[in-house]
């Protein structure tokens, strides 16, 4: 009789079987997060578990650096107290000045009654490292929601705007660069106030679109936040104008533009407070909520007109 004898190993599914399922159930995952959001919960609790990892793994460089900088930055940081002292006292005069004219400043706005410009908060965070998505523009940074960061605040560096955080984690947080193809902010140009749109185009550019072929755009042009969207107050550097493209077969402009910000350069970044919401009058508030709006003519003068036609 032929008998075989059992295999050596069990034998599972079949390789082909195994990449099979393996395959969709990814495609699946993949789907209903997009959809659904529904792994952000699994999410979290992965980046809790991995931080003390990264920590762990980040720690000998960063003794190495932390040593180095020690041992030859003493020199240095007496040279730069020295030169920051005699700055001081040169500087002196020019600073009771500035003070005084500040001062003054105060007292006339009070006295016309001028609304003071909003002030601007926010906390340092240090860039850990890059998103792995090789199609985005986005970074990590070392606070999160132990830290009071929300998602939608903006962030800037000494330059301008470098993003906004788009992800919070309980320790740290995702942002979203400006050249990101998927970043958009509203600006304005300081020239001549003209407001538009300005996209990241994911290769370190950035677009400012939705302006006519015939608009007043030059090169060299500085562009602002113009504050319109409410989460970035008004003013801050965000690009500049570098080349424009015009064609009378098309009714808007290609206009590129480059960072004012070190959006790839530096490692530190200001993660601004949220900006207030704006409070509106009572008499507005009273009428949006009832849907009737103040006719910009009384009845009476409309009549009138109508009668001498």
């Amino acid at each position: 009789m032929d008998h075989q004898p059992p295999p050596f190993f069990k034998r599972g599914p079949a390789p082909l079987a195994r990449l099979s399922f393996y395959s969709a159930l990814s495609l699946a995952l993949i789907f209903f997060d997009a959809r659904f959001q529904t792994l952000e919960l699994l999410r979290q609790g992965v980046s809790l578990l991995t931080h003390p990892i990264q920590q762990a793994a980040h720690a000998p460089m960063v003794l190495l650096d932390n040593a180095s900088d020690y041992f030859f930055s003493i020199t240095r940081f007496q040279e730069e107290n020295a030169r920051l002292k005699r700055e001081r006292l040169v500087s002196a005069e020019t600073q009771l000045r500035t003070r005084q004219l500040e001062a003054e400043n105060e007292r006339l706005r009070k006295l016309l009654d001028v609304k003071a410009r909003q002030q601007v908060n926010g906390q340092v965070t240090q860039i850990l490292y890059a998103a792995r998505d090789p199609f985005s523009r986005r970074v990590i940074v070392d606070k999160g929601e132990q830290n009071n960061i929300v998602a939608g605040q903006p962030v800037i560096d000494d330059s301008g705007v470098v993003g906004q955080v788009t992800r919070v984690f309980p320790f740290v947080s995702e942002i979203t660069l400006i050249t990101d193809k998927d970043q958009a902010v509203p600006v304005q140009i300081v020239r001549n106030g003209l407001r538009s749109v300005v996209f990241g185009l994911g290769n370190g550019q950035l677009e400012l679109r939705f302006m006519p072929a015939n608009a007043d755009v030059q090169n060299g042009d500085l562009l602002v936040t113009s504050g319109l969207d409410g989460v970035f107050l008004p003013g801050f550097p965000v690009a500049k104008v570098v080349l424009i493209e015009r064609d009378t077969s098309y009714s808007f402009a290609r206009i590129y533009c480059v960072p004012v910000a070190g959006v790839e350069n530096f490692g530190e970044v200001m993660v601004l407070d949220p900006r207030p919401p704006v409070t509106l009058p009572p008499v507005l508030t009273s009428e949006a909520a009832s849907g009737v709006a103040k006719p910009l003519v009384k009845p009476g003068a409309k009549k009138k007109h109508l009668k001498r036609d």
